[in-house]
């Protein structure tokens, strides 16, 4: 199968990392991964923030990039994000005309890794590794827009060595938001300490997640509570290759 894969924002400018773990478990599935370097923001943060008219040629561009690789022969766009995910779908009623048409099209080839893994390819054992305890926060937009809740649970319970644990706040938000963290600081900061207190008290090594914008909050907010715990996204748990340790 030929995907191609919308990298994100903040996954190019932060953790590259992840897109090459992307990469590579899309490769082992069996799939041909193109890239089209042009791609740059879909224009979710603009748009959350409610400036609409600003959002409109970003998510344009976005979806004209992708449309084109739909036409050339791609079966389907997979993103390390739930949100990016999201974004093209109020993508169709952001734009007009023709340009909807291609929005609507880009939305229903769209998926979100954890899914397309499960669900499309019906890949649930990667051949990972990685030892420790894990525990998952499920992104908003992911469980919410999409209901994306087992899949990642499903492939994380197939990693060896891996212990998963649930957390009694893993659907909660982070409390990252966007550029909600940038304007209400305090109240966000608030809501990953929520979680944080959970999540310490559990004794994992990594809370684990599909989206980068809620890694950074959360590690950002551990490393200030000089946590031990660290943060790691999906596809890179699903590309370790971690050594099993002696006993």
């Amino acid at each position: 199968m030929r995907v191609a894969l919308f990298v994100t924002c903040l996954v190019d400018q932060f953790r590259p990392s992840i897109a090459e773990a992307t990469v590579e478990i899309l490769e082992k599935s069996g799939c041909t991964v193109e890239f089209d370097a042009r791609q740059t923001c879909c224009g979710q943060p603009a748009f959350n923030a409610g400036h609409h008219r600003e959002a409109t040629p970003v998510c344009r561009r976005a979806i004209d990039i992708l449309d084109r690789q739909l036409d050339d022969g791609c079966e389907a766009i997979v993103t390390p994000s739930g949100s990016c995910a999201a974004m093209f779908r109020h993508a169709v009623d952001l734009l007009e005309g023709d340009d909807a048409v291609r929005a609507a099209q880009v939305a229903a080839s769209t998926n979100e890794l954890s899914r397309f893994l499960v669900r499309r390819l019906e890949r649930t054992d990667l051949g990972a590794s990685w030892n420790g305890r894990v525990t998952w926060h499920d992104a908003c937009h992911g469980l919410r827009e999409f209901g994306i809740h087992d899949e990642p649970r499903i492939l994380l319970e197939h990693v060896s060595g891996l212990d998963l644990v649930e957390s009694r706040t893993a659907d909660r938000c982070c409390g990252f938001g966007g550029t909600f963290s940038v304007k209400q600081p305090r109240i966000s900061a608030a809501m990953c300490d929520d979680k944080l207190d959970d999540i310490e008290g559990l004794g994992v090594d990594a809370v684990a997640s599909s989206e980068v914008s809620c890694l950074m909050q959360i590690e950002g907010r551990l490393e200030s509570r000089g946590s031990h715990v660290r943060g790691i996204h999906l596809a890179e748990l699903l590309a370790s290759r971690e050594p099993e340790r002696i006993p």
